[in-house]
């Protein structure tokens, strides 16, 4: 794919579909000995799914498991659309596109495993993170240089926004703020 079709498909992009297992974090799943589970998330990863939404735009989750510390991080990060426990992938990213009256070529999906295939396939920029299984580094348009709940999702956000000419002007408001 050229520089300049990866631009042009860039400035299209208005919702943000997420993995979790693999993309938000870095895919290792923890017990405690009362049988609680355990998941890690990368600070930036948070800060930039806020300013994606603070930019306008839309972020959702679509996982394969359910969780309540999935549940927790959407809450915090504001991400209203969060889908789990779904084993086919696809039917849900259906219903998210219906709801949102949004077409999949403004529809960015990040994953890192074989379920993420058909959502890649089918959305305008699919993308997977640096740790992705081979399959899915083959099909999509970009691969991450940063590995899944390693600040992949940070990485995809700001070059979305900076393809959008959104990034530069919410940095300058930023370095502005003063006491």
């Amino acid at each position: 794919m050229t520089s300049s079709s990866l631009v042009e498909i860039i400035s299209k992009i208005r919702l943000l579909v997420l993995d979790v297992d693999g993309v938000l974090t870095d895919g290792r799943i923890t017990y405690t000995d009362d049988g609680r589970e355990i998941k890690s998330f990368h600070v930036r990863d948070g800060g930039g799914l806020r300013w994606w939404q603070d930019a306008g735009r839309e972020a959702a989750i679509i996982s394969g498991r359910a969780s309540p510390s999935v549940s927790r991080r959407a809450e915090e990060l504001g991400i209203k659309r969060v889908i789990q426990g779904t084993g086919n992938k696809l039917p849900a990213l259906r219903v998210l596109l219906a709801e949102l009256d949004i077409a999949p070529e403004h529809v960015c999906v990040m994953g890192d495993d074989l379920p993420d295939l058909p959502l890649l396939r089918n959305c305008g920029l699919g993308i997977a993170v640096a740790d992705a299984c081979p399959a899915l580094r083959a099909a999509a348009k970009y691969v991450t240089l940063k590995a899944g709940g390693q600040g992949a999702v940070r990485e995809v956000i700001e070059m979305l926004l900076r393809g959008q000419n959104l990034w530069q002007p919410m940095v300058d408001r930023l370095h502005a703020e003063r006491l």
